[in-house]
């Protein structure tokens, strides 16, 4: 597959257009994330009536911890290596080469903390976690994508994701026909298909890759561009993935089980939220140093955060019929679902405002943004877990992520992105506007 330099689209000849290759870019990733979320949704649905409530809920929780080894063997880098390979493609492997050495040490220190850490406190099944846990080491491979996001050229990419996907549901649907009811053998399973695609991606992606060796490895100084993203998206991931410890400790792991499918549902409806700011990182970077964030955020944020309100203010009545696909006995997570569907729209706001943060270069930001909302998210867990159980869980997620949306946007007001000024500043009421009537609307749909 030909991977075109980046060119200046037509779209860019206006002060603040979105170029044509963000949205084939961001369609080329929701439709790889439709794929992956079907085959992971198809995989939970067979876990659930295959395993044990409380071993599916070991599972889910083990899948959370991966989510957190994921963010710390990328610490960044993935950000870094395509911020600066798309000012400079020419700088590209020094930039690969630093930022695989810090992948790395992150990689192994996170399998010493999860699989050691099992090995240690004696989890069922600790070797099959351990041996689990090398599979983010494999994300060294998968920065030599960088050329393809930096170029926002992704088909490639989301090819390799699919692959990953398939090969994922692969393996743990022949678990589940050998009869294997071990949750660890399942987590095993999925974490070899991500190692597998992560191969391959690399073997691909080295044929488009400049040919010359890096002159030098700036690992200090990527690094330290790194490590405020890197603590962030930690921060971002335990906010996110947190509450897993409190339900666990509070709730057990068969309620575990029902709330982690409705946090399953909100990372599927997130995808637009992640996969359209993650395209229009490169071309925020642009505007920016064009003097045009301000402008660029609201294109991009308003409509996106009006949309999000609109389709999860509409899901709200059927939260319940939505759980019960996955069993009767999921469908006590109907009402943290209702809380989660509220954060999936907060989150469509905050995506584009810290992204817009790391396009601005404010990484200080970004991270006192992230620390702010896992201290909010851990307090507001502490109190309301133990008195709400998992409602109280997914409470303090939507708590969260509406602290982050406006944490980040003074943050950008301070570095000079007006934001919430100007002419079209009340059309970020599109939001909760449009969730309230979608929701009054699809109440009376759902009770005829």
């Amino acid at each position: 597959m030909s991977v075109p330099p980046f060119r200046r689209d037509r779209a860019l000849d206006g002060a603040t257009s979105i170029p044509r290759r963000v949205w084939r870019g961001t369609g080329w990733l929701v439709l790889g994330r439709v794929y992956g979320s079907l085959c992971t949704v198809t995989a939970l649905w067979v876990l659930a009536r295959h395993l044990e409530p409380a071993d599916f809920g070991r599972y889910t929780f083990y899948l959370a911890v991966f989510a957190l080894l994921d963010s710390l063997a990328d610490f960044g880098t993935g950000q870094v290596a395509v911020q600066q390979s798309a000012r400079d493609e020419e700088r590209l492997p020094e930039v690969l080469a630093a930022t695989r050495r810090i992948r790395f040490a992150m990689g192994a220190l996170g399998v010493l903390l999860v699989g050691g850490g099992a090995v240690v406190f004696r989890e069922p099944g600790s070797g099959w976690i351990l041996l689990a846990a090398l599979y983010p080491v494999t994300h060294v491979l998968e920065l030599s994508s960088t050329i393809f996001r930096a170029r926002i050229a992704l088909g490639v990419p989301v090819l390799m994701r699919a692959v990953a996907s398939t090969l994922a549901l692969s393996f743990v649907l022949a678990l589940v026909a050998l009869d294997d009811r071990d949750p660890a053998h399942m987590l095993c399973a999925t974490a070899l298909g991500s190692a597998i695609a992560n191969f391959v991606l690399y073997l691909v992606a080295r044929a488009h890759l400049p040919r010359r060796a890096a002159a030098h490895a700036p690992v200090a100084e990527l690094f330290r561009a790194a490590l405020p993203l890197g603590v962030a998206s930690l921060c971002q991931q335990a906010y996110f993935y947190v509450d897993n410890l409190f339900v666990r400790a509070w709730c057990g792991t068969a309620d575990l089980g029902a709330y982690n499918i409705a946090v399953r549902v909100l990372s599927i409806l997130i995808m637009g939220a992640l996969y359209v700011t993650q395209a229009a990182m490169p071309w925020l970077a642009r505007e920016h140093a064009a003097g045009r964030l301000s402008q660029a955020v609201a294109r991009l944020g308003q409509p996106l955060f009006a949309l999000a309100g609109l389709g999860t203010g509409l899901l709200v009545p059927w939260s319940g019929s939505i759980l019960r696909v996955f069993g009767a006995e999921y469908e006590v997570a109907a009402g943290s679902l209702r809380w989660l569907l509220g954060a999936t729209a907060a989150i469509h706001a905050g995506a584009v405002l810290m992204t817009a943060l790391v396009a601005a270069g404010r990484m200080r930001s970004v991270l006192a943004t992230a620390v702010v909302g896992l201290a909010v998210n851990v307090i507001a867990n502490l109190f309301l877990v133990p008195v709400h159980g998992i409602e109280g869980a997914a409470a303090a997620t939507l708590l969260t992520e509406g602290v982050v949306v406006i944490a980040a946007g003074i943050a950008l007001a301070r570095a000079g992105v007006a934001v919430a000024g100007g002419a079209r500043a009340w059309a970020w009421l599109g939001g909760p506007v449009c969730f309230a009537i979608a929701a009054w609307i699809s109440s009376l749909a759902a009770g005829s």
